[in-house]
């Protein structure tokens, strides 16, 4: 297993991501509904290969996600890492949501119980609250951090000035910083690069991307000129990524350049698009998710080799779109450094 900086911690740069257990919803069915005992074996995989962090969150599955992953690591908490956001609905009641000290606080007990756990490792903003001060959020974050229940703090879902406001409180008052973006990024939708990924350079903020294989899209089902698969999450209605972000014919585009390098490595399009990322500048974490053994191993398959840069430049070229405004105007003028290099770290 290869492990990247975080903060001031270690991490492998794939974790397993439990939005498949328990199915507690239409919407959570479509991805998967592991229960304990397929959880508890899904770990034991995961921890025989180096994958020691774990991704949930309080919203998923209305709590079973975290309930159930707390089962499944009894006995070893010691030997995983355990990251869970909150800002998202719990329920109906009018402060079960959001980043206000009174939401956080008992969202994060709540978490804390749920897991059966003494602290959490990385605590995240699931999403930007613009109804509470950033002040407020960051002062109840920086309690729990010195308060020993949560290790770290990170966000997730921000903009580009969320995020760099954030840090800026946070440095003005000496609190506790985000120290990781997880954030949607892949070869079908690479609108990170523009801003976020930029920003995570100069501030020296890490990125754990979700949904690398954009809902399965690029998980070697989805094939021109064919239906779309019924038991993929995206006919299920478990797509978390707005369908109409992207048009088919650049994805079956990418599908075909996938294919073209599956049979140049003898690697699956998965595990060619998940490590496509794992070669891009601050990343340092991938969340993989499975609904089966036999998913998650061909996942773990993403590591441990790497494409040639030639290939990658391929993936580059076939995936590429036209940022938006002002990012095509700035990257006219390259003289100016205002694009991320994205083959300086190989």
């Amino acid at each position: 297993m290869e492990y990247r900086q975080l903060g001031g911690m270690r991490v492998p740069v794939l974790s397993f991501g439990t939005a498949t257990f328990g199915g507690g919803n239409e919407f959570f069915k479509a991805w998967g509904s592991t229960q304990v005992g397929e959880a508890t074996r899904m770990v034991d995989l995961c921890l025989e290969a180096g994958v020691q962090l774990f991704d949930t969150a309080n919203v998923y599955s209305g709590g079973a996600a975290e309930e159930i992953l707390g089962q499944a690591i009894k006995g070893r908490r010691n030997k995983v890492l355990i990251s869970t956001k909150a800002t998202f609905p719990m329920s109906g009641e009018i402060n079960d949501y959001g980043s206000s000290r009174l939401f956080l606080v008992k969202a994060c007990e709540d978490s804390l119980q749920r897991l059966g756990v003494d602290h959490i490792d990385i605590y995240h903003m699931h999403g930007f609250d613009a109804n509470t001060p950033i002040e407020e959020a960051l002062k109840a974050l920086d309690h729990l951090v010195n308060s020993g229940k949560v290790r770290y703090i990170a966000c997730s879902n921000f903009s580009g000035w969320h995020l760099m406001k954030s840090l800026s409180i946070s440095e003005r008052y000496g609190w506790s910083k985000y120290i990781a973006h997880q954030a949607y990024y892949s070869l079908l939708h690479r609108d990170f690069e523009w801003e976020l990924m930029p920003l995570a350079i100069d501030q020296q903020v890490g990125t754990i991307v979700w949904s690398p294989l954009s809902s399965g899209k690029l998980s070697g089902k989805y094939r021109r000129g064919k239906p779309q698969p019924e038991d993929a999450r995206v006919a299920q209605g478990g797509n978390p990524v707005l369908g109409i972000a992207a048009d088919d014919e650049r994805l079956y585009d990418i599908i075909d350049v996938l294919d073209q390098l599956s049979q140049e490595t003898g690697k699956t399009s998965a595990q060619i698009a998940l490590n496509w990322l794992l070669q891009r500048p601050t990343v340092a974490n991938i969340i993989i998710g499975a609904r089966n053994e036999e998913q998650l191993r061909q996942n773990l398959g993403a590591i441990g080799w790497n494409l040639t840069l030639e290939q990658v430049k391929r993936l580059d070229t076939v995936s590429e779109v036209l940022p938006a405004y002002p990012y095509w105007h700035q990257r006219q003028f390259g003289m100016l450094n205002t694009a991320p290099a994205l083959y300086g770290r190989r």
